[in-house]
């Protein structure tokens, strides 16, 4: 499903326009950005939680040369399913 099938499906679900469900899905995505900026977690009970978690600086190998690399140390998303989300599929 593309960004754009789920702004159709939201307007058709909640009778609202297009541009209105387009609005309300980049506020959705802005806030967890915001959100998750911040270390904060985002919990959507029922659905799942957004969180930050943090990698170690490691040592890594390029494929090509064998050569040692060093792989900085870096924050990336993570997201936990919760239990009704899991159930439903």
């Amino acid at each position: 499903m593309t960004k754009e099938d789920l702004i159709n499906k939201m307007a058709g679900s909640a009778k609202i326009s297009k541009a209105a469900a387009a609005k309300a899905l980049e506020a959705f995505i802005t806030g967890i950005k915001t959100a998750m900026k911040k270390d904060e977690r985002v919990t959507l009970v029922g659905f799942g939680t957004f969180s930050v978690s943090k990698r170690k600086a490691r040592k890594g190998r390029n494929p090509k040369t064998g050569a040692e690399i060093k792989i900085p140390a870096r924050k990336v998303p993570k997201f936990s399913a919760g239990k009704a989300f899991k159930e439903a599929l």
